[in-house]
Order: C-alpha cells, then structure tokens, then sequence
C-alpha cells in the first residue's frame, strides 16, 4: 500500500508539474497572440512534452483556454491583490490598489502586458464558454474596485455622495488606457500619466480625511 500510495502521489505531483508548466507558457503566449493561438499540439512541441500527456491534462483547446484564464486570475491576484491584503481599507488602499495594477502592466508580469485586456479585446464579441469567463474576470475586478471604493467611503474617506460606479470606471478605464499604450508604442510614460490621473480623480472625490491617506507614503 504504502509503495503504491508514493507511486501514485508521484505521478499526481509529475502532472502538477507539467501542468504549471504549460500554463505558465500558455499564459505569456496568451497575453501576445490571444487565447486562438492556443492548441495542446503546439505547447506540447514547444515544451517538448508528449502531445498525448498535454491532453490527458486539458482535454481540448477549450478547456486549455479556460485553465489558462484560471492561472491568470491567480497570477494577477498574487500581484494586485494580495499584497494589500493588511492594508486596511480607505483612500490609501484604493491608491495602493491602482499603482499594483499599474506595476503589474508596466512590470510585464504577462509578456504582453496586462493578459485580460488582451483576451477581453479578443473576445469581446464572441459567445460561449471562453467568453463567459473573460467577461466574469471584468465584472469581477470591476466588483472589486467599486467595493474598495465603497469600504473607503465607509470610513469616511470618500464623499457619501460619491458614485462609485463612476469612479470605478474611470479609474479602470485610465488603467488600461496606459497599458494600451505602452504595449503598443513602448516605454513607461503612458502609465506615469495614467497614475496622475487616478490619483487627481482620488483626490477630487476624497474627503480631507482620505486626502490625507492619499498624500500618504
């Protein structure tokens, strides 16, 4: 029992290995070429692994497709999210918030720049599966912005009158108009321009007490 629970527990960790593997490719060729550029023939002949153990994995192009959206979530919240996870909430966090995911573009985290925007542009006008889970991503980081936003209007950082919604929008729209920008021209000034922007539509919103969070270091 216990020989055939280690050869087991092996080939579990041996599959778990691999499958780190091509979802680390899949998702830089994914943020450059899109999601359609995706097949298990091909990442099975880049990574030199058996076409055969890939699909054993994933089972279809699809289904390959919609891990890769998966591992991206867990990637882009183990560098936006989760490192402001003890900050507690306001009109710091908020900033805070917007400048990870402003480093998290402009570090190249995903070879091409922020990976939901390129598959969001790619399957915008699509229906099915694929597109439904990229459509969840948007809603839920937009969900995301306007609860943080929210949780600092609670503790009176924001105007009671503030439209959430409408910050939320803007912020996120400046966001990726600087990733945009930089993916395609090149260089950094796009995000710099992008985080004075953010950072005067915080402040017009704030209260003198969430101006002072964000005048904070």
């Amino acid at each position: 029992m216990s020989g055939s629970g280690t050869k087991t527990d092996g080939r579990v960790e041996r599959g778990n290995q691999t499958r780190r593997l091509v979802l680390g490719r899949t998702m830089d060729i994914a943020s450059i070429e899109g999601l359609d550029g995706l097949s298990l023939g091909r990442i099975a002949t880049e990574l030199q692994l058996s076409k055969s153990g890939v699909f054993a994995l994933f089972g279809s192009k699809e289904e390959l497709q919609l891990a890769t959206i998966r591992a991206a979530v867990a990637v882009f919240a183990d560098h936006v999210v989760t490192p402001l996870k003890d900050v507690p909430p306001g009109a710091r966090r908020v900033r805070e918030l917007c400048r990870k995911w402003l480093a998290y573009s402009s570090g190249r985290v995903f070879a091409g720049g922020c990976f939901f925007y390129a598959v969001t542009a790619e399957f915008d006008a699509r229906t099915g599966p694929v597109h439904d889970a990229v459509a969840q991503t948007r809603i839920d980081w937009t969900a995301y912005m306007e609860r943080s936003l929210t949780e600092a209007q609670a503790v009176g950082d924001f105007a009671g009158d503030l439209d959430v919604e409408q910050l939320a929008f803007e912020v996120i729209a400046l966001m990726e108009a600087a990733n945009a920008q930089s993916v395609l021209l090149g260089g950094t000034r796009a995000y710099d321009r992008a985080e004075r922007g953010i950072a005067s539509r915080l402040r017009a919103s704030a209260t003198d007490r969430g101006r002072e969070g964000l005048d904070a270091e």
